[in-house]
């Protein structure tokens, strides 16, 4: 899995993205501008939730984004 820059700009390291993919408890699928992404939902190593996007959706070979989970997406945690 390929960690693009962008996914670093909000402080991530490559490290809890790692982790966080690996240890996911959601994936969900969304389009966003007319492409398939992947809405990752997964702790760092701390155990502090992330939210990473993955692209393409279907077969996802990088993270494009991530950073510290959103409230707007809590209700994918029930």
């Amino acid at each position: 899995m390929k960690v693009r820059r962008s996914a670093c700009k909000h402080g991530v390291t490559e490290q809890d993205i790692a982790h966080a993919f690996r240890n996911a408890v959601k994936f969900i699928p969304y389009e966003y501008d007319g492409e398939e992404r992947l809405l990752v939902i997964g702790p760092a190593r701390n155990g502090a939730m992330l939210e990473l996007t993955a692209v393409p959706a279907d077969d996802p070979d990088r993270i494009i984004h991530a950073d510290d989970l959103r409230p707007s997406f809590y209700h994918y945690l029930k």
